[in-house]
């Protein structure tokens, strides 16, 4: 089949779903009202580690309006994931031990929610403290080597690494940072007789169907989720989380429907965050730039009983040509809350490590830090030889390069000031990793000419809504006007969770697989007739204008003719994707960037700021250059805060978070955000049939490091953690 030349598709149109959102007729989980509504309210606990003596609820259970508190005493069966790698965390009030600060110990529902809060603050618990653990340098933590089974390379690491002319070992390390979205998480549960409604901020539809089903005990058929529409998710929403959960317990306690909302302290404690890291990499090399030897070694935290896949040290098996490679993770378990994905999960980590240790090697040989990473490209895979599907990273390199000026950058730490104002100019190179997980989708053609594209997947303000319409239009033959895509409920055909920048790969192609169906099945449907259509495969036609065409005279139907004829009201078909193999000789790659920045620091204050930031960025064929664009500017933004201002405080002593506020957990806002230029290169991706490649996470990987290492280029001070504070090149 031929479909028609892409008129709209790449084109940069404006969000489909603009007008709904901007109108305020986007219905988010907070929105879904249902009669006789109560609110949920959760109570957490004041230590970090040790056990409940006691817990009294009676006077919140006499307070007005107070329907049930429901804590590790009277707290129905729930059930543990079935393996250790699924989204459901441990089951919320399992029993009396508490592992973290903030941990929920018990729930209170009443009929407002102004009286399910003062009854929580009347919830009485007692508690045996024992010392935390909360540091990840702590003598007594656990240690989990190679959690994800990633560890690996190839040669020997330390043979080359001795035999190196030039080397460089450094030990960098990031903050905790915390999942931010402007709408604070909720959940809204309803019970109708054994089947639960659940309007729920996720980023998966089908996958927390799953888990509400698995963990309450009930068949899959019997949970319905909905998410159409989030405000933010940043991974925050990838998994099933405890408040979820209780809101579904309550809701089946009470007997009525319950709402539960996050306060925004409680998203510091209650929805995951990016786990801090220490990374040593030592680095070898022979005096004209070829790397002989890599050895990158992660440690990072995790809460005491959950799981968090974050390969970190990862990035370095794929980043440089060298034929020695070593990468090494460890997981720390400490007394804090659960890690879980925040944008660019282990790679926003581990790139910055690998991407300063490559600074400074390219300072130690006295070169050109872009000529360093142009010699080390790497042809193939370097640990398994594979060939890249499509790896455009050198043209990120000359487009970015050229975009920026950078060859006009004079060398010499702190050798270009403007009065009192230093300033200096930093590169990183950075990729992200290829997934995408299976996929299903239905495609409508309706008796009026209209299509609907239909799948549980769902939109987290990335632009899902709109490339899916471009889409569906191009293949179907159709104006965008005429299609209608939907999402974000688990009755529709099952797609995985908006995550790891692979849903648009996985839904395009089942939408892709489904309209070819849809179009054999309107082949099949005029097979007996005297269509002109009649006996024609489906390699020798193409959908445009409504009509489905014969390529070799012209001849065709329109869709609503042939429904006409037939006396159908629309004709569907439903399509699949599969995640390709990684074990052939081409391995799927994902979306690859260089990125440049220019900073300002003021010798005198200390003071940062990030004057200008350019990235060149190969993401395959570009469905929608507006909302692609987007999608690399606001991951931009998040490595600016990871680089400047991002940090979740604990205190080690404690374990509880010190900052759970906007007013002191900082991140970027316009003030901090100079010029932003962002530029698609490169060929589209064979891998899929649209050709694409993921672009959600690539904007933070490589910003931070292209900073950092501009600021030692201004200031000459080599800063080895993140974020970079005023104190540190003062």
């Amino acid at each position: 089949m031929t479909t028609t030349t892409p008129t709209r598709l790449g084109e940069g149109i404006d969000r489909v779903d603009a007008r709904v959102k901007t109108g305020g007729r986007a219905e988010y989980a907070t929105d879904a009202a249902y009669p006789g509504l109560v609110h949920a309210v959760l109570v957490q606990s004041k230590i970090a580690a040790g056990r409940i003596t006691a817990l009294d609820a009676a006077a919140a259970e006499a307070a007005p309006g107070v329907l049930a508190v429901i804590s590790h005493q009277n707290v129905p069966v729930l059930h543990e994931a079935p393996d250790r790698s699924s989204s459901l965390p441990p089951p919320p009030l399992r029993d009396d031990r508490i592992r973290y600060h903030g941990q929920t110990v018990a729930v209170v529902v009443a009929d407002t929610f102004e009286q399910a809060t003062e009854a929580a603050r009347l919830v009485r618990v007692t508690y045996a403290a024992d010392p935390p653990v909360a540091d990840l340098d702590h003598p007594d933590a656990e240690h989990d080597h190679d959690p994800f089974g990633t560890d690996g390379g190839t040669g020997d690491v330390d043979k080359a690494l001795e035999a190196a002319p030039v080397r460089v070992e450094h030990t960098y390390r990031t903050a905790a940072n915390t999942n931010n979205p402007m709408g604070p998480f909720a959940t809204v549960a309803c019970w109708e007789g054994d089947h639960l409604t659940v309007h729920d901020c996720t980023q998966g539809p089908s996958r927390t169907r799953a888990d509400l089903a698995a963990t309450l005990g009930v068949p899959p058929e019997a949970v319905r989720v909905l998410a159409p529409y989030l405000g933010g998710g940043f991974g925050a929403g990838l998994r099933t989380w405890g408040h979820t959960v209780l809101a579904a317990v309550a809701a089946r306690q009470v007997g009525r429907p319950v709402k539960l909302v996050l306060t925004r302290k409680q998203m510091f404690t209650s929805v995951g965050h990016r786990p801090d890291t220490k990374q040593t990499v030592r680095i070898g090399a022979t005096r004209d730039g070829r790397i002989t030897a890599i050895d990158h070694r992660a440690w990072q935290s995790l809460s005491m009983t959950d799981v968090n896949y974050e390969p970190v040290s990862h990035t370095s098996q794929s980043s440089y040509a060298s034929p020695n490679i070593t990468t090494r993770d460890v997981q720390v378990r400490l007394n804090v809350p659960a890690p879980g994905s925040m944008r660019a999960p282990g790679d926003a980590q581990g790139n910055y490590a690998l991407e300063c240790a490559l600074d400074e090697l390219a300072y130690e040989l006295g070169m050109d830090p872009l000529e360093l990473r142009r010699r080390n490209y790497a042809d193939e895979h370097p640990v398994t030889g594979q060939q890249w599907s499509c790896n455009d990273l050198r043209a990120c390199y000359e487009t970015g390069a050229e975009m920026f000026g950078w060859a006009r950058r004079d060398p010499e730490p702190r050798s270009t000031r403007r009065g009192r104002t230093l300033i200096g100019y930093g590169m990183a190179g950075t990729s992200f990793f290829f997934y995408q997980a299976d996929c299903a989708a239905r495609v409508t053609v309706r008796a009026d000419g209209a299509a609907v594209v239909e799948s549980s997947g769902m939109d987290l303000g990335t632009g899902t809504y709109t490339v899916m319409t471009q889409l569906g239009a191009e293949l179907l033959g159709l104006p965008v006007e005429r299609v209608r895509m939907v999402m974000g409920d688990s009755a529709l055909p099952a797609a995985p969770s908006a995550g790891g920048s692979g849903l648009t790969a996985a839904m395009g192609t089942a939408i892709h697989t489904a309209s070819r169906h849809l179009l054999q099945s309107f082949l099949d449907l005029v097979r007996e007739d005297a269509s002109p259509l009649r006996g024609v495969t489906l390699d020798g036609v193409r959908a445009e204008g409504g009509r489905i065409v014969r390529t070799d005279d012209g001849r065709g139907e329109t869709y609503t003719a042939i429904l006409a004829r037939h006396g159908r009201d629309a004709l569907s078909a439903e399509g699949s994707a599969e995640s390709p193999g990684q074990d052939g000789a081409v391995v799927p790659t994902g979306p690859y960037a260089a990125k440049f920045a220019e900073v300002h620091v003021d010798q005198d204050l200390g003071v940062i700021r990030v004057a200008r930031l350019v990235t060149a960025a190969h993401c395959g064929r570009i469905l929608n250059e507006k909302t692609a664009r987007s999608q690399l500017v606001g991951g931009t933004v998040g490595g600016i805060g990871m680089a400047l201002l991002e940090e979740t405080v604990t205190e080690p002593h404690t374990g509880r978070i010190a900052n759970p506020t906007l007013g002191d957990y900082l991140v970027a806002v316009n003030a901090d955000i100079p010029r932003l230029d962002v530029r698609f290169v490169g060929r589209p991706d064979p891998t899929n049939p649209n050709g694409t490649k993921g672009c959600g996470e690539l904007g933070i990987p490589g910003t931070a490091a292209a900073i950092a290492n501009a600021v030692f280029h201004a200031t000459g001070v080599r800063v080895r953690r993140l974020p970079i504070r005023i104190e540190d090149v003062l």
